[in-house]
C-alpha cells in the first residue's frame, strides 16, 4: 500500500469515526431530553423547571456536537 493510499484510508476512517460520534452524541442528547421530560411529566414537575436543570448539560453536548461537525467539515473540505 502506498503512502497516499494509507493517508486516504486514515482520513476516511477519521471521517467515518466523526460521523459515528456525531450520530451517537445526537442520539444521546435526544434520548436525554425525551426521557427527562417524560420523567418530569410523570413526577408532575413543571416543564420549565425540568428544562432548566437540563440546560447546562444540553449546552455542553451542543458545544461538543458543534466542534465535531466543524472537524468533520474541515476533513471533508480537505478531501
Amino acid at each position: 500500500m502506498t503512502e497516499a493510499t494509507q493517508a486516504n484510508s486514515v482520513e476516511q476512517a477519521t471521517l467515518e469515526e466523526l460521523a459515528m460520534a456525531i450520530a451517537e452524541l445526537q442520539e444521546y442528547r435526544d434520548r436525554l431530553l425525551n426521557e427527562t421530560m417524560t420523567a418530569a411529566k410523570k413526577a408532575k414537575v413543571m416543564k420549565s423547571q425540568a428544562q432548566g436543570s437540563l440546560d447546562p448539560t444540553l449546552t455542553k453536548i451542543d458545544a461538543m456536537l458543534a466542534e465535531l461537525r466543524e472537524r468533520q467539515a474541515v476533513l471533508t473540505s480537505e478531501n
